[in-house]
């Protein structure tokens, strides 16, 4: 298949995972954190805190060299993530260390610690029950009119 062809049957998503894993595996040298750290230093107001996703204590060590604030150290279980914090924080005590992914208010102890700065708990929004409700604007000087409605 083709480029456009590949484009057509998966999502943009998807497409770019690929080719984040094949700049990795097949094109060894550019360390893709650094290139990205840099890239929003360029475009980015001073202010902004630039924070990279890692899978491995060596993509950690690679963004926090590359200059990143922050570094999200993504779906690790709690034995993984606490030495692998620690070495980076050994390493770059200033950087922020940040535990996201499989985290629930039911294991979260077993993530706190004292090299972990931030945790990310995406079930807060992802389990959260729907609110319908409506806002309604009149204009200055109208009052609403009240309607019951009964089913």
């Amino acid at each position: 298949l083709s480029l456009p062809g590949l484009a057509l049957l998966l999502p943009p998503a998807t497409l770019a995972a690929l080719a984040d894993s094949w700049l990795r595996e097949d094109c060894p040298g550019p360390n893709h954190a650094a290139l990205a750290v840099r890239g929003a230093r360029q475009v980015a107001d001073f202010a902004l805190k630039v924070e990279v996703e890692c899978s491995s204590l060596q993509e950690a060590v690679e963004a926090a060299e590359a200059g990143a604030d922050l570094v999200l150290l993504d779906n690790f279980k709690p034995e993984e993530l606490h030495p692998t914090a620690a070495a980076l924080k050994a390493r770059f005590p200033g950087v922020g260390v940040e535990a996201s992914g499989g985290i629930t208010l039911a294991n979260l102890p077993q993530f706190c610690g004292p090299h972990i700065d931030v945790i990310s708990l995406g079930m807060l929004t992802q389990a959260a029950p729907a609110l319908d409700f409506s806002l309604k604007l009149f204009a200055e000087g109208t009052a609403p009119v009240c309607r019951a409605y009964r089913s």
